[in-house]
């Protein structure tokens, strides 16, 4: 399984003044695959530490860990020389460990010529609840996510149907109708079945979806023992409480996060903090809404107003139960639902290019799904499950604040007409 982060990794390896590098992300999306391969492929050998597993390793940080010590009873321990420039130390689930996490401090200072990743699931609700003190200044960060659209169509040796993708984006090009249509099968196989590492390859082995439930199923269950074991177990069952809403919160007309839907007389003084935790963990992705439309977004925010996703659309197929025959049929249905899914799609493809997530209400007359900034462009998303896309939503946010263009993302082809860009769903990743 190729991953897009296998370049970022070659260009880390070789930069001048290389730090030590953190991946982290939410539990299951392949960080140990990846590092671990990047090693194979890349260094001599690899020396990996699983913190969470090997507690003798992580009893003998509490001592000194200055590199040459730790280098020594690395050698020791694993009976590998380390070679500088040549071996790979790994130290996995690092948050398990808080000293391993202060010595890339002193690998950077002291030992630059020995390359080290670390990983961490939970690494960002660690630095939040537990006040880890975090190598500023010290460390190169990366973020793994689940597979994107086009990872998955690599993933199903589809790489040719990628470029043609890119083709048709760049040029407003149509897709040829065959194509169009076999593309769009393919998004709603992927509305099923994620971009979960696992999930993807027993897919792409098997071309069958009878097991992509049952794997989501255990990923989800490994999602609340962390919650469980990472929190106290009052906040656990509030965290638990908010995540297992999330369908519920998307199944809305609107999709505002509402506290009383997880609980009657919910506030965000009694659920913040679990949200918080589901978003530092990287379990969902947190959709702010804008007070206007104006550069830069991130300052016209309301905190207390937004949106939560999965961030994994896949998960939330398996979540909410919905009918596979119905995301799979070619009848357009007029479902709430299958809207919600199709904007967790488009979250999570968003999310996976790097744009923050920001949403614009007008008094609850229009809404625009998603707006996002590219340089000094400000451009509303529009994001339609089918190919019926009338809305007033953009003439709305024109007439307001206007835009040099507009995104409308649907079910139809490729075009440009109006100053709105079509994008069928299946190319998002393009933006």
């Amino acid at each position: 399984m190729e991953r897009r982060l296998f370049s970022t990794l070659g260009a880390w390896k070789t930069k001048q003044g290389r730090q030590p590098l953190i991946v982290q992300g939410a539990r299951q999306v392949g960080k140990t695959w990846l590092i671990q391969e990047f090693g194979r492929r890349e260094f001599q050998n690899v020396i990996y530490i699983d913190f969470e597993k090997n507690k003798r390793a992580g009893s003998f940080f509490e001592e000194d860990i200055a590199p040459e010590k730790i280098v020594r009873y690395l050698e020791g321990e694993f009976g590998e020389e380390v070679i500088p420039g040549k071996t790979l130390l790994f130290f996995d689930e690092i948050q398990a460990c808080e000293r391993a996490l202060t010595s890339l401090k002193y690998f950077c200072d002291e030992a630059p010529d020995i390359p080290v990743i670390a990983a961490g699931s939970l690494l960002g609700v660690s630095l939040n609840r537990e006040q880890y003190s975090f190598p500023v200044g010290k460390v190169e960060t990366l973020h793994l996510l689940p597979l994107d659209f086009e990872e998955f169509l690599w993933a199903l040796g589809k790489q040719w149907l990628c470029a043609k993708i890119r083709i048709s984006y760049e040029e407003d090009k149509k897709m040829p109708l065959a194509l169009h249509s076999e593309l769009l099968e393919l998004y709603k196989l992927f509305l099923i079945i994620g971009g979960m590492p696992k999930v993807v390859s027993v897919y792409a082995e098997e071309q069958k979806l009878v097991n992509v439930s049952v794997i989501q199923n255990e990923i989800m269950n490994n999602y609340i023992a962390d919650m469980a074991k990472y929190a106290s177990p009052q906040e656990s069952v509030k965290i638990r409480a908010c995540y297992n809403s999330i369908p519920n919160q998307l199944a809305k007309d609107n999709k505002k996060f509402q506290y009383k839907v997880v609980k009657s007389g919910g506030s965000a003084a009694i659920f913040g903090a679990s949200i918080e935790w589901l978003n530092f963990s990287g379990v969902v992705l947190k959709c702010d809404k804008l007070t206007n439309s104006r550069l830069p977004l991130a300052v016209y925010t309301e905190p207390a107003n937004f949106k939560l996703y999965m961030a994994d659309v896949g998960m939330l197929t398996m979540k909410s139960a919905f009918p596979q025959g119905m995301i799979l049929s070619n009848l357009e249905i007029d479902n709430t639902f299958l809207g919600a899914l199709t904007e967790n799609y488009v979250a999570v493809s968003l999310n996976a290019l790097g744009y923050p997530l920001y949403y614009w209400q007008s008094d609850n007359t229009a809404e625009i799904d998603f707006v996002i900034q590219k340089g000094e462009k400000i451009i509303p998303v529009e994001v339609k499950a089918g190919v019926h896309v009338k809305s007033r939503s953009l003439s709305v946010f024109d007439t307001q604040y206007g835009y040099d263009a507009a995104v409308r993302i649907s079910a139809k082809n490729f075009g440009f007409e109006n100053g709105i860009k079509s994008v069928p769903l299946y190319a998002v990743f393009c933006m």
